[in-house]
């Protein structure tokens, strides 16, 4: 007996079997526990087996925090950066 879809292509599935939706609330979840990045407004999507930052930073510290907490979950070359920095006037 067979349960749901067999016409998942193999872009929908990381390395590791996961799905994307899972691999985008791993990341999620990762980037909102940790204390010094301000994820608000950063959205993560994937595009087969690469994840991409889009959204916006405040600083070059949140990019490269972000950048590397998606790494540890999908891989340095899985990681696409197309975050924008915001314009802070004072």
């Amino acid at each position: 007996m067979k349960f749901g879809s067999d016409s998942f292509s193999h872009e929908q599935h990381c390395t590791s079997g996961h799905s994307s939706a899972a691999t985008i609330a791993s990341v999620e979840a990762a980037m909102s526990a940790d204390p010094d990045l301000d994820s608000s407004a950063i959205t993560i999507k994937m595009l087969g087996p690469v994840i991409l930052l889009e959204g916006y930073i405040n600083n070059y510290a949140e990019r490269e925090r972000a950048t590397s907490i998606a790494a540890l979950i999908v891989g340095p070359e899985n990681v696409q950066d197309r975050m924008l920095g915001r314009i802070i006037e004072h």
